[in-house]
């Protein structure tokens, strides 16, 4: 097996609630190769259908800091008065399969990440206006009102952060947005930094004629 093969990416996927991270994510899993999310750890209660080792991993707030403490987390945060973090283990083993790792988390968790693994991409989506956003939310039918709104007054602070990220997805048209995300996947293959030791090896092969 190639060294290539054996490197995948980290791809950091950030935006607010509603700016269409998830169906980025579903579409990538479902038309590249290679694929895999990671699934976080949270201590909030499930949402609708979502599923325990899906969708997050569910514990409780005392095996989520133990965890903490132990030096199990890439990175962690308490985001709406709940912990969120992502399994070190759980993307290090992934990404020597050769996968790409695909983590949905916010500007925090980003920068953590980023400190940490600074080859890593990262991707901001932003809604095409503040009324789509809201519109979004509503209708989805995931919160009651109050939750929306602050939300809402979160995404204001976590858009501010969009330029340090390598890259910026408007998703104001979904199958546009999803042919982009590919794109930024696919390139992220082909970075000089991860096919390095693949070419060293074809440069090899030809010296031997």
């Amino acid at each position: 097996m190639s060294e290539e093969k054996r490197c995948g990416s980290l791809i950091i996927l950030s935006g607010p609630s509603g700016a269409g991270k998830s169906a980025l994510t579903d579409y990538a899993l479902r038309t590249l190769p290679d694929m895999k999310f990671s699934i976080s750890y949270t201590t909030r209660s499930p949402r609708g259908g979502e599923r325990d080792g899906v969708e997050y991993f569910f514990t409780d707030r005392a095996n989520f800091e133990s965890l903490a403490a132990a030096g199990e987390l890439l990175e962690w945060a308490e985001v709406h008065g709940n912990y969120y973090g992502t399994s070190r283990s759980f993307i290090e083993e992934f990404l020597r399969q050769g996968n790409n790792v695909i983590l949905d988390i916010d500007v925090q968790g980003a920068r953590a990440v980023k400190k940490v693994c600074s080859d890593a991409v990262a991707v901001f989506v932003l809604p095409p206006s503040f009324d789509v956003l809201r519109e979004r939310l509503l209708r989805r039918r995931l919160d009651d009102a109050g939750v929306i709104e602050k939300r809402l007054k979160i995404a204001r602070d976590e858009i501010s952060h969009y330029e340090n990220y390598d890259y910026l997805i408007i998703n104001d048209d979904l199958e546009n947005a999803e042919r982009e995300f590919a794109a930024v996947i696919v390139g992220a293959r082909c970075r000089m930094s991860v096919r390095r030791n693949a070419a060293a090896s074809i440069m090899e092969h030809f010296r031997k004629f």
